[in-house]
């Protein structure tokens, strides 16, 4: 594996996504003779392709990042590979509506929207982690992967049930007790 601390090149290139052109191979042919000619180095892929990776649940497609890793390696390139929990696919949304995020008025929200999940859903979780790790055993020792891009831009809140539950009991563990709380967080005025 090359490694970023063994590479002796200036790192050239920045964030691809092939997923949205694979109706038109001729532009994703037309992408790598351009990286080649401008002398790209690196590419970031996968931050949102989730629905593309994994269609259905359970079926997966891999064949086009094969494609990319394989592109890039072909021409000494590098790829960082991101997880793609950024923007989930529309069938885990409509299947699993508790990865939805619950706004403030307890209003749950669809699909549609990147960063729209709920980190403590554990069907979000569970599926999260399997999609990684189908990408970990596929391309983990590939010669073109460099690094490993883990989600992208953490934001957001959620307020369902689990996310208010997980937020009482680190109080409970940092705090131990209602009058601490209020000491601390000066709630008196």
């Amino acid at each position: 594996m090359v490694r970023f601390d063994k590479e002796q090149r200036f790192l050239h290139g920045g964030d691809y996504s092939p997923e949205q052109w694979l109706d038109y191979p001729e532009i994703l042919k037309q992408d790598y003779e351009l990286m080649k000619l401008s002398n790209v180095n690196t590419v970031s892929v996968g931050m949102f392709s989730w629905s593309v990776l994994e269609p259905e649940e359970s079926k997966y497609n891999f064949k086009w990042l094969d494609e990319v890793f394989d592109q890039m390696h072909a021409f000494g390139g590098n790829v960082i590979l991101a997880t793609p929990s950024g923007g989930r696919p529309q069938w885990l949304s409509e299947k699993y509506p508790e990865v939805n995020r619950t706004n403030n008025l307890k209003q749950k929200h669809t699909h549609g929207f990147r960063h729209n999940h709920c980190y403590s859903s554990p069907v979000y979780r569970e599926k999260v982690q399997n999609i990684n790790r189908k990408l970990a055993e596929r391309y983990g020792n590939h010669p073109a992967l460099s690094m490993w891009h883990v989600s992208n831009e953490y934001s957001g809140e959620c307020f369902c049930e689990l996310c208010t539950e997980n937020w009482r009991s680190w109080l409970k563990k940092k705090y131990g007790t209602l009058d601490n709380i209020n000491d601390k967080w000066l709630t008196r005025f």
